[in-house]
């Protein structure tokens, strides 16, 4: 019995660490090709606060300086700060640069070649610049054309630049390879588990039982190991997003559209007969509403997944700008009752958060093992009951 459950353990961590490769890989891929929504906005926002007038007052300006710090802490970044001195000082390290001009082809560079947007680089006969995160072209001087609507007129460059969130996804993905690859290797010598195996191998078995096989039934360990990838893999970058850093990767709509495709993807091509007959030609009803139910299952197909990028980006994005928000709030009101009730808050929606964290991470995998259980469904003869 043991040696049974022994084998089959084994064997589901290593479908799990051949998906956990395919799914970084992926994901990595999508998520180079666009920022989030939600950092459009942001700049947007940052660039019509720069066109107006000098404020009136110190509080509208210290109120205008905190909403570009929470917008700063929650958009991806082309280097990595750990924290902004008062003077202006970045301290952190740079990454690599990638992006590509239909004029000169690709260029590369370190991101401390642009100087956090205020220096403008020379490469190959043309000038470069980095504004709010997108580089666009320039001339010598640097000179960003705006539209009445506070976006940049100048030609935008296609960027693979390995940013911050990209960078994070392959720290992550690299951990998890390791962490998950020494456990495997423990199963081999021995059934009982150790070191970082005592903590998981509960949650996995978690995942196994509570998971994917009431929702998913027999064929539930094909998707065992995408259901443990994209659980860990969301759990520990929403941990991550706790530190003070600014790493909020799954605050961006990029990565959340990229991890909600791949479940879409499966669901797909791995649904069975019975699963593409209820979307096309529900059975157990009169035609005429076969075809009203045709187009409703369809666009059903579509929200499912949408469905699931919009929960996990909006309730992480929330989280983070409202315990910045209170954070913020201690220097608006610069008081004693200020400076102990806010810290106290902050303090209570951060272990909050901490909830969230291993919440939207379950939610994310518990409805993926619903949408394939639901593409596996076995058909029920209407017409013998």
């Amino acid at each position: 019995m043991y040696s049974d459950y022994l084998c089959y353990f084994c064997k589901t961590l290593k479908r799990y660490i051949v998906m956990l490769k395919k799914v970084i890989l992926l994901v990595g891929f999508l998520s180079t090709f666009s920022l989030s929504t939600a950092q459009d906005h942001a700049e947007h926002a940052a660039v019509a606060t720069e066109q107006v007038s000098t404020p009136v007052s110190d509080a509208e300006r210290e109120k205008a300086e905190n909403q570009e710090f929470i917008q700063h802490h929650v958009k991806d970044a082309h280097s990595f700060d750990i924290m902004v001195t008062k003077d202006g000082h970045h301290i952190g390290f740079p990454l690599p640069v990638i992006f590509y001009d239909v004029e000169n082809g690709f260029h590369s560079m370190m991101s401390s070649a642009f100087n956090h947007g205020e220096s403008v680089v020379e490469s190959k006969g043309s000038h470069y610049k980095l504004f709010h995160e997108k580089i666009y072209k320039t001339d010598a001087s640097g000179t960003i054309e705006m539209d009445e609507h506070g976006h940049a007129k100048n030609a935008k460059m296609m960027d693979f630049s390995i940013t911050k969130s990209v960078f994070v996804i392959l720290l992550v993905s690299i951990l998890m390879i390791l962490i998950f690859t020494s456990i495997a290797r423990g199963y081999k010598n021995s059934l009982v588990p150790s070191g970082a195996g005592k903590i998981l191998e509960p949650v996995i078995i978690f995942i196994r039982d509570d998971i994917a096989k009431p929702n998913i039934g027999i064929n539930y360990k094909k998707y065992m190991g995408y259901l443990l990838t994209v659980f860990f893999f969301i759990l520990f970058l929403n941990m991550l997003g706790l530190m003070p850093f600014g790493i909020n990767v799954t605050g961006n709509l990029a990565i959340t559209a990229s991890l909600a495709l791949i479940t879409f993807l499966i669901t797909q091509f791995t649904g069975n007969k019975t699963y593409w007959q209820h979307i096309f030609w529900m059975p157990g009803l009169p035609w005429p509403m076969k075809i009203v139910m045709m187009p409703i299952e369809i666009i059903g197909m579509f929200i499912k997944p949408f469905a699931l990028l919009i929960r996990l980006f909006a309730n992480m994005t929330a989280g983070h700008i409202v315990v910045m928000s209170l954070i913020a709030m201690i220097y608006v009101f610069k008081n004693i009752i200020g400076g102990v009730a806010f810290p106290f808050l902050t303090f209570v929606l951060y272990l909050l958060e901490i909830l969230v964290a291993f919440l939207q991470a379950y939610i994310f995998t518990m409805l993926s093992a619903v949408y394939f259980g639901m593409a596996n469904e076995e058909h029920h003869h209407e017409e013998a009951h």
